[in-house]
């Protein structure tokens, strides 16, 4: 993981080594659009930090970089009157705020994952089942339509949490 920072203030290169050693991560640093450009053609980045002053004056050239940054978390900080402890800050604050978004993400993806599953798995049950229960399937037929409901069976088992022991959840109601 790395950090872009596209600024042409005097000492950035300096302020990028603070915050490398400060976050644990690469930073490399652009000092305009052009070269800014050219680096995110090259490689993705977590975190694209564009100084306010280059966005006041190109603001034609700050939108072309936000479009070219992609699924970096893109920062606008004014480095003329922030110190390095307040852009660290910021960067650390939207990099766990992506993680929690992105935990977040991939728990509403699992739950609708499973529900489709479940879903299906019940459906397949019930209409083998169903089938089964008709009369006039025999044979091979019968056989594979009995596994079908079996393998579905366990499949909505797997999908389904696991019983709660009855002390338990006694003692969560009483906490």
């Amino acid at each position: 993981m790395s950090i872009l920072i596209i600024s042409g203030i005097e000492g950035v290169r300096n302020c990028a080594e603070v915050f490398a050693k400060q976050l644990g991560m690469k930073v490399e640093v652009a000092e305009g659009r052009r070269a800014a450009l050219a680096t995110l053609r090259r490689r993705e980045f977590v975190a694209v930090v564009v100084d306010e002053s280059l966005v006041e004056c190109d603001a034609a050239g700050a939108d072309a970089i936000w479009e070219r940054s992609g699924l970096a978390i893109p920062l606008q900080i004014n480095f003329a009157v922030s110190g390095a402890a307040r852009i660290i800050r910021e960067i650390r604050a939207a990099l766990h705020r992506r993680e929690r978004e992105q935990a977040k993400a991939l728990q509403a993806a699992t739950a609708s994952i499973e529900s489709d599953l479940k879903n299906t798995a019940s459906g397949l049950l019930l209409h083998s089942q169903l089938a089964l229960s008709q009369g006039g399937v025999v044979g091979v037929a019968a056989e594979k339509l009995r596994l079908v409901a079996d393998l579905a069976g366990v499949l909505c088992k797997q999908l389904s949490p696991p019983p709660q022991p009855a002390d338990a959840s006694a003692r969560s109601a009483n906490h």
